[in-house]
């Protein structure tokens, strides 16, 4: 599978990623550059297909990447992910998520995007 290196060594780039999905996951919108954005597109689509199927094993293996992270008093990431957002898009087939593409970053006038998940 290609993929962009996004400049980053494996362990920056998958910790990069990590917090990225997660931070999707809990405020289901976030502004990034554009190259990351279309980069967090897949591994968020496979997090939810993982959500869809609900099993055990599709818990653990989305544990591994979603990080502890409180959404609320009571839920956490992997929790949303699995209740509210995955009966969400239990009709939908795939593309759970949009990129938006924005006006580029004042200071470096990198590209910058919004990825969200669809309604």
């Amino acid at each position: 599978m290609a993929y962009s290196r996004l400049r980053r060594t494996s362990d920056q780039r998958k910790a990069l990623m990590r917090d990225l999905v997660t931070d999707l996951i809990i405020h289901e919108q976030i502004e990034t550059t554009e190259a990351k954005a279309k980069e967090l597109r897949k591994l968020a689509d496979r997090m939810v297909t993982l959500g869809k199927k609900g099993t055990l094993a599709a818990r653990r293996q989305a544990a591994k990447m979603v990080r502890p992270e409180n959404v609320s008093e009571t839920e956490t990431a992997l929790q949303k992910l699995f209740g509210p957002l995955a009966e969400r898009f239990q009709d939908r087939e795939g593309g759970y998520t949009r990129v938006l593409k924005t006006i580029a970053r004042r200071g470096d006038n990198a590209p910058m995007a919004i990825i969200q998940f669809v309604e």
